[in-house]
């Protein structure tokens, strides 16, 4: 198959590690991740070697030159074992972008900002191409929380939201009061999983603080309330998931949340 490139710009470089989308005719969701490997030129080969059986769509280097290995039309494999909204196929539902960083192993390095500024041009263009909304550009920490860190609490969502890119509200402020962590049950911690399962998060409403639970709040932390992502559902985290649902649409003018 010839791959031509669907952004603009991006250098053609095709991987064998692909398939037909199943269950949906286009991609409604973007993935991020980091690549999690010191070399980037190894990074990448990696995703066009097919005995790695991974890939994704695109790969953006720290310089932002962008790459395209999978048509956006073909199923990439990038998220493994993962789920969002109900939905267990995320590879067939998204686009799966790679970003060169050395990730937690490597100390989480800071993006630079010609990679996020190509990661932003890319990402505005896939969801007007595909009409991805807001909420569903997630980070493969999102759909696949415990297993997946990527692309890590470094990672400036602020600033992709401030382009169009996104969903965000800015965090409540860390504070002293009730929390919530492992071990926990009751009422009060059914609310949370309700919540959390609300805006998308794989999680079973079972009123248990479990350690599912703890890796939960940890992804939302990652993503939503970077400055400290420990697992414990304080205040902060509460606030900022409550206001993040009253801004999706779909619950606006109701009291679900």
């Amino acid at each position: 198959m010839k791959l031509e490139a669907d952004f603009v710009g991006a250098r053609v470089e095709p991987s064998p590690n692909h398939g037909e989308r199943k269950g949906c005719d286009a991609p409604d969701m973007i993935i991020l991740h980091y690549t999690g490997m010191p070399d980037h030129g190894q990074a990448l080969s990696w995703l066009k070697n097919i005995q790695s059986e991974v890939s994704s769509h695109y790969f953006v280097w720290p310089d932002g030159r962008i790459v395209q290995l999978v048509p956006e039309s073909r199923r990439a494999w990038h998220a493994g074992k993962s789920v969002w909204a109900g939905e267990t196929d995320i590879n067939s539902r998204s686009i799966g972008i790679e970003i060169a960083n050395a990730g937690h192993p490597g100390g989480l390095p800071d993006y630079s900002s010609e990679q996020i500024e190509a990661v932003i041009r890319l990402c505005r263009d896939c969801i007007a191409r595909w009409r991805v909304r807001p909420e569903r550009v997630l980070a493969h920490s999102d759909v696949a929380p415990r297993r997946k860190v990527d692309p890590g609490e470094r990672f400036p969502w602020r600033e992709l939201h401030r382009q169009g890119v996104g969903h965000w509200v800015e965090p409540s402020p860390i504070r002293s009061g009730r929390f919530f962590q492992k071990g926990e049950s009751g009422q009060p911690i059914e609310a949370l999983q309700g919540m959390l399962a609300l805006y998308g998060y794989g999680i079973e409403i079972t009123g248990e603080f479990c350690e599912k639970t703890e890796g939960v709040v940890e992804a939302f932390q990652r993503h939503f309330r970077p400055a400290c992502v420990d697992g414990i559902a304080d205040m902060s985290t509460i606030e900022t998931l409550h206001r993040l649902l009253t801004e999706l649409p779909r619950f606006q003018g109701t009291d679900e949340v």
